[in-house]
């Protein structure tokens, strides 16, 4: 059995399980969503409608709400110094058909319940007592070398304005 729905401005021929991709409805993922507007019914005798088919109606439940690829609209006018830059990105819902529906049915299968989040997984806090002392350990170590070098230079003074070299830092040739 297949049926021809139109949401969206758009018509989409569909039959139990398949999988869609529609312009935004609401609904959060695992609800379960109606189409009324159904134009066709088909299966072993087809049913047109005029324009939809009265009592008929689609069943579906809602996977995923997302947005598609980001589309840019450039216009330019050559000449004319004038150039128009625009971003969009559509919209839209993953769905999979549960099932159609005839003479104003209601959808057997309800909504899934949202699933909870999982708790996170604790460890027994271990007494203070028992938990080692944090001892911060330098990021490198200086050696006896290193450490006497140190302690024989003098500590850096700022030179007086009559040292310094002149501008270019070579001080006066002579």
């Amino acid at each position: 059995m297949f049926a021809v729905i139109r949401t969206g401005g758009k018509q989409y021929r569909v039959a139990a399980e398949d999988v869609i991709k529609v312009d935004k409805v609401r609904g959060s993922p695992g609800e379960i969503v109606q189409f009324g507007e159904v134009l066709v019914v088909g299966g072993d005798s087809v049913t047109l409608g005029q324009p939809i088919v009265a009592g008929a109606s689609v069943a579906a439940e809602v996977l995923e709400q997302g947005r598609g690829p980001k589309i840019i609209a450039f216009k330019k006018r050559r000449r004319k110094n004038s150039r128009r830059k625009r971003g969009h990105r559509q919209e839209f819902t993953l769905i999979r058909v549960t099932e159609i529906l005839t003479d104003g049915a209601k959808p057997t299968k309800t909504a899934r319940p949202k699933p909870e989040p999982k708790p996170l997984a604790t460890a027994p806090a271990a007494p203070e007592e028992a938990k080692p002392a944090e001892t911060k350990t330098p990021k490198r170590k200086a050696d006896a070398k290193t450490q006497a070098k140190a302690a024989k230079k003098p500590a850096k003074t700022p030179a007086k304005k009559a040292d310094r070299p002149k501008s270019g830092g070579k001080g006066k040739k002579k």
